[in-house]
């Protein structure tokens, strides 16, 4: 299936010069024209100092903990942390072990509203989506970036209905197990498989282990991972936070 991939087997790029190899995940190459999502990896010791000039990065830590400056900022991080860079802000990162982290690279920002952000996504609060999953909000409009939304999402056992939305996502698999449906055809999922799913495509992510699916997911434009639509166009419903 065109829709995921699995980052075992995809051979990383080291970059010359640096303490950080790159494993392209989606891209153009992909048929991803919104998003460069790619898992950054980071051996013992200072990376140079990497920017994007006309995109904005979001990050979320995948494993290990680092010392990453931000223009002239300096933060600590750890797994679970969610970041954002906005176009032309020049980071590092200096780290005692590995360190790994995905980023999804943003074409076509809208302006940034500060120049970084950064956003503990464990210590968020979860909010109610269709099908009795949930969500924590990352990175965002209220961390600075205009441009997408980053969440956390937690999918229960079983099968939800089929269903649509009108944003364009990237999906990083962390934890459990399950199958994406798309238009009769089903990819496995699993820690460390990528799925990308374009405005309107009608998908379904079916949890078929005994616990929680966890993925990290962002997508454009900013709004509410909440947001779905069922194949005939009607508006799926979900409880509403007390």
């Amino acid at each position: 299936m065109r829709y995921a991939i699995a980052r075992a087997g995809l051979e990383p790029r080291p970059v010359p010069g640096d303490t950080a190899d790159v494993l392209a995940l989606f891209d153009d190459a992909r048929g991803c024209e919104k998003f460069a999502q790619r898992v950054l990896r980071f051996s013992p010791g200072r990376s140079r100092a990497r920017e994007e000039p006309a995109r904005d990065e979001v990050l979320y830590v995948l494993g290990g903990r680092a010392e990453l400056t931000l223009g002239e900022e300096r933060v600590e991080v750890g797994e679970g942390t969610g970041l954002f860079v906005a176009p032309g802000m020049a980071w590092s990162v200096e780290c005692r072990s590995p360190f790994e982290c995905l980023s999804v690279l943003v074409r076509d920002p809208r302006p940034a509203a500060r120049p970084r952000g950064l956003v503990d996504l464990a210590a968020e609060s979860r909010r109610s989506a269709t099908a009795a999953r949930q969500f924590t909000l990352g990175v965002g409009p209220e961390a600075g970036c205009a441009s997408v939304t980053q969440f956390l999402g937690f999918v229960p056992p079983g099968r939800a209905p089929d269903h649509y939305h009108h944003y364009d996502e990237v999906l990083y698999i962390l934890a459990g197990e399950g199958v994406v449906h798309i238009g009769g055809e089903q990819a496995p999922l699993a820690p460390g498989v990528a799925v990308h799913l374009p405005s309107r495509l009608v998908h379904c992510l079916e949890n078929t282990g005994a616990g929680e699916l966890q993925l990290l997911g962002v997508f454009c434009p900013a709004g509410s991972p909440a947001e779905a639509y069922y194949p005939d166009g009607t508006a799926a419903v979900y409880p509403q936070e007390s």
